[in-house]
């Protein structure tokens, strides 16, 4: 599947590492997404809310009855593999098999590897902004 269908079919987008603090990339991104009409479900354990969406603590408190279609990875590339892991964990317990995809500079081989080996579609070292854009 291409990037332009991936984005196509893409409805909501959890942001791990999502910030409140407008300087951020992060923040940029999810406005940028949430301006352009994707539905946001910002995780980040220090954050309460982000653009006006209930943030999560971590993707296991994502509400069962919201259906994920990508979980977008904000961390240091050293917690990548640990994010992944806990990504396959909520994916076996909600059903559920979003796409996996890692900001620029944020991917890691074994996060890279534990994802495809559980059959999840793994986007790595993309800006999911520059991509929407280069995509409509």
């Amino acid at each position: 599947m291409s990037i332009k269908e991936i984005l196509n079919s893409t409805k909501t987008i959890v942001i791990v590492g999502c910030s409140s603090k407008p300087t951020r990339t992060s923040y940029r991104i999810a406005k940028y997404l949430a301006d352009a009409g994707f539905t946001i479900i910002p995780v980040n354990p220090n954050e309460d809310s982000v653009l006006g969406q209930s943030c999560y603590p971590q993707i296991s408190d994502i509400p069962d009855d919201i259906e994920v279609d990508m979980v977008d990875i904000f961390r240091n590339s050293q917690y990548t593999a640990k994010m992944v892991k806990e990504i396959i964990e909520w994916a076996d317990e909600s059903g559920q098999k979003p796409v996996i995809w890692t900001q620029i500079g944020v991917s890691s081989d074994e996060a890279k590897t534990l994802a495809e080996a559980n059959g999840f579609t793994y986007i790595e070292d993309k800006c999911l902004m520059v991509e929407h854009g280069r995509a409509g």
